[in-house]
């Protein structure tokens, strides 16, 4: 099993940095091949914690009829053909990913790929432990069906869907996949405006779904606080775009997190899990002082004979706590004393009759 997989039975946080086809832009940039860039920002992405790294695999005329409209900031990325864009980012093949999953391998991080077409899917099969599937092939039932064949744990963004849908596609799965399965809460929208975001959306996810995993893919530009407050509403697998520069002029650079972000994210997580702590209904032992020096006792509230019976009006609560509590005063009302008992002293149940 991968340390993805493992993390995600156990419900651990899991960073997922989407290279996409980011590492085109970072070749040229940088002068070096595409496989020389994406070997370079699986180093980065493992040298920072994050889990692991998914890319995307697919043909352009496979993906996308000749007059497909753009769906994105062209003021970021001024393509106006979908096929035109992805055109630009689909050399590789099967070669180039079993490149890199072996690549992957071999520097400690978990390889994956989002397939976009019948073939994908069977070359990265045997490469990755984890089906991804986007959110523009949540009604895509006949290739779900075809990745959840292959019986392994799916990942499933559900970005721009109605109940209906995710709830056929899940049943489309769970006909023929009993593996782990994550449905991500995603906005389609790129880059998400902060106002956007929808995050309440994991919550009605987990109501929706209480025996799946719920995860987030995120399209806001990158900000710590996005990804702590998925994590604390339940996300508990995050997909993020990646890039070494986000200043680069198109594709997925202008929303997609650094090094520095991820690391700032991966940080954040974990104190988030810091004060959520463990949820148990029992103080804690750094409690114990305050425990027992904040609370109250019964007191006398003025001088006691002995031999008097105890009254309400004879006694007031006061700190600390080591005497008997308020909560047990019918334990010492009506009962006599054994000795002179000053006031403000606290009543010890064993002075009295």
């Amino acid at each position: 099993m991968s340390k993805l997989v493992e993390r995600i039975t156990a419900g651990e946080f899991v960073l997922i940095a989407e290279i996409g086809v980011n590492y085109y832009d970072i070749a040229t940039k940088l002068g070096i091949s595409n496989m020389e860039a994406a070997k370079l920002m699986c180093d980065e992405a493992r040298a920072v914690g994050i889990h692991a790294v998914k890319f995307q695999s697919y043909k352009a005329e496979n993906l996308a009829a000749a007059e497909s409209p753009a769906y994105w900031d062209t003021n970021e990325e001024p393509t106006l053909s979908q096929r035109e864009l992805f055109k630009k980012y689909d050399s590789f093949g099967e070669e180039e990913y079993r490149q890199l999953s072996e690549y992957c391998a071999s520097i400690g991080i978990d390889f994956c790929s989002t397939a976009f077409d019948f073939e994908a899917v069977d070359y990265l099969d045997p490469l990755m432990d984890v089906f991804k599937i986007s959110s523009s092939d949540l009604t895509n039932i006949p290739f779900i069906e075809y990745q959840a064949a292959k019986g392994k744990p799916m990942i499933v963004s559900v970005g721009a869907g109605e109940l209906s849908e995710m709830e056929r596609a899940v049943a489309a799965i769970r006909a023929i996949n009993d593996q782990p399965l994550v449905l991500c809460h995603c906005v389609l929208e790129y880059p998400t405006p902060f106002d956007h975001a929808n995050l309440k959306r994991i919550v009605s996810l987990k109501r929706e779904f209480p025996d799946l995993v719920i995860g987030y893919s995120d399209h806001c530009r990158p900000d710590a606080d996005v990804i702590k407050t998925a994590y604390a509403l339940g996300a508990r697998v995050v997909e993020k775009h990646f890039t070494l520069d986000k200043t680069l002029v198109g594709n997925d650079h202008y929303h997609a997190m650094d090094p520095n972000d991820a690391k700032r994210i991966i940080e954040g997580v974990a104190f988030v899990d810091e004060l959520l702590g463990r949820g148990d209904l029992v103080p804690s032992e750094t409690e114990e002082a305050a425990r027992r020096n904040a609370r109250r006792s019964i007191v006398a509230a003025a001088d006691i004979e002995k031999g008097t019976v105890i009254t309400c009006e004879m006694l007031t609560f006061k700190r600390p706590g080591v005497g008997i509590p308020p909560s047990e005063i019918d334990s010492v009302l009506g009962r006599s004393t054994l000795c002179d008992i000053p006031a403000d002293s606290i009543i010890d149940i064993a002075l009295l009759n």
